[in-house]
């Protein structure tokens, strides 16, 4: 320990001279003190990002690895496994007119006693077995024979061909319809689709013959997904989504919108307002907009709901992360307010005003106590510019209180949802497109397989036969995608 210097013995040039020596110690212990709490929240903030899975975070299932699948955010139900008391099943059943019939006929002659049974017709008793499998797939050639024939007069007559037997040779509807329902519908490459119609049909397809059909399915239905796009934004709720799609060596973006009879997507070079103005949707609407919080749909005046799936995982995570008891309480707190509005939609009715005033008092209380054990980070330095970098929790904080509203507009709209799941199970297919397949090689096709789902989708939530629709449309039908009545 060093001994403290005798200041009567030192001069008043020695005294400042130790004073600015201390000043500079301390100055160095402040700066030390500094880069040790930034590192010590740098390791804590990489930390996090390591605990950071599908349950806590928006990173998808597929990243998790093989580690120990994450709790879903789903609570159990409490029902046994499988079908539940009164669920209509689904077992094999006869039917009455069946398309063939074979009869196994009983013998002549009785194998103990050797008396003819065809006498004893009025005991006999039918036994019934009946198989359901397959017709062994055939590929059957239509040939479209025409004539030509010039009169005495010189008047040429030519024999009218259908629509759609425009060349010498070339595929029909039901193949072409085939190749664009497993592609676009059941997400399988090229190479894939070109081997089942080989095994199942016999038919030799090269990979353009099945691009050109998803060429022509796009263009034949363009018209349909615009009726689409207008009737989604002339809905009352529609939930917003947007993800990275890879397309060649670019990373371009993906859009949807939804309703629960409806599906949009579309594909763009940008993630924010400059996609959403050209699409066209959000410029419009003006019903209730549900969404994740993405900044660039705050530029449009509709009204607003928050998921709060998205909440959730972010409360879990610093429930997890942190030692503090916030994040649990506003776990509590949404699901019990999501019970209360689930059993009020339920119920018919609105949730009563005392109700309501409840809920937001206890919500308020919950972000006090957040803002007083995450305060706001201040500037460090006087001329430090731009936004201070703050934590998750106060990141989260400061959205859950300026948002309010649109984080409880589940409570006071009974057409508005919990969260954005819509959206979510909207792109989840694109998505496992893009897991199978690599990417687009083009831009058109990525834009062509945006058409051809957006209308295969709408058609599939509203329980109609996709295949048949496809079929019609390469016949030059395509069944109108707007919901019945």
């Amino acid at each position: 320990m060093h001994e403290l210097p005798d200041l009567s013995r030192l001069s008043v040039a020695e005294k400042d001279a130790l004073i600015l020596a201390q000043f500079e110690q301390l100055k160095q212990v402040a700066r030390l003190t500094a880069m040790v709490q930034a590192l010590s929240a740098r390791v804590q903030e990489l930390e996090g990002r390591l605990r950071k899975d599908s349950h806590n975070s928006s990173k998808p299932p597929s990243s998790d690895g093989l580690a120990k699948k994450p709790k879903s955010l789903r609570e159990s139900s409490g029902r046994k496994p499988g079908g539940q008391a009164g669920h209509e099943g689904t077992t094999l059943k006869r039917v009455a007119t069946p398309d063939v019939i074979v009869q196994h006929p009983l013998p002549e002659h009785c194998e103990r006693c050797g008396a003819h049974l065809g006498a004893q017709a009025d005991a006999l008793i039918e036994d019934r077995r009946q198989v359901f499998d397959l017709v062994q797939p055939v590929l059957q050639v239509t040939e479209h024979r025409g004539y030509e024939l010039q009169c005495r007069c010189g008047q040429r007559h030519c024999s009218r061909f259908p629509g759609n037997v425009l060349a010498p040779v070339q595929y029909g509807p039901v193949i072409k319809s085939t190749l664009v329902y497993l592609t676009q519908q059941q997400l399988l490459p090229i190479e894939r689709t070109t081997q089942i119609l080989s095994d199942l049909f016999g038919v030799k397809l090269s990979a353009g013959s099945v691009q050109a059909s998803i060429a022509q399915a796009a263009q034949t239905l363009a018209p349909s997904v615009m009726r689409i796009a207008v009737a989604v934004s002339a809905s009352p709720v529609v939930h917003f989504d947007e993800t990275g799609q890879r397309v060649g060596a670019r990373l371009r973006w993906l859009h949807t919108a939804g309703t629960p009879l409806l599906t949009w997507y579309g594909a763009h070079d940008k993630r924010g307002q400059i996609a959403m103005d050209d699409f066209g949707i959000l410029p419009v609407f003006q019903g209730v907009a549900v969404h994740d919080g993405w900044a660039s749909y705050r530029d449009y005046a509709c009204t607003h709901a928050l998921c709060n799936a998205h909440h959730l995982r972010e409360l879990i995570y610093l429930e997890e992360t942190t030692e503090q008891s916030w994040p649990r309480k506003m776990i509590d707190f949404l699901r019990r307010a999501k019970d209360q509005a689930d059993a009020a939609k339920l119920a018919q009715r609105p949730l009563e005003s005392s109700q309501l005033t409840g809920l937001r008092r206890q919500y308020k209380a919950i972000l006090a106590q957040g803002e007083r054990d995450n305060p706001l980070r201040a500037r460090t330095q006087p001329k430090q510019r731009g936004r201070i970098k703050q934590s998750p929790a106060v990141n989260l904080l400061l959205r859950l209180r300026q948002h309010a509203d649109d984080v409880l507009r589940f409570l006071t709209d009974p057409r508005v949802p919990f969260d954005n799941n819509q959206a979510e199970r909207d792109i989840r297919m694109p998505k496992l497109k893009q897991k199978t397949s690599g990417c687009f090689r083009t831009v058109t096709g990525a834009e062509s397989f945006c058409t051809i789902r957006s209308y295969i989708a709408t058609l599939r939530k509203q329980g109609r036969n996709v295949f048949h629709a496809l079929t019609l449309a390469f016949q030059g039908h395509p069944p109108d995608p707007l919901p019945y009545g």
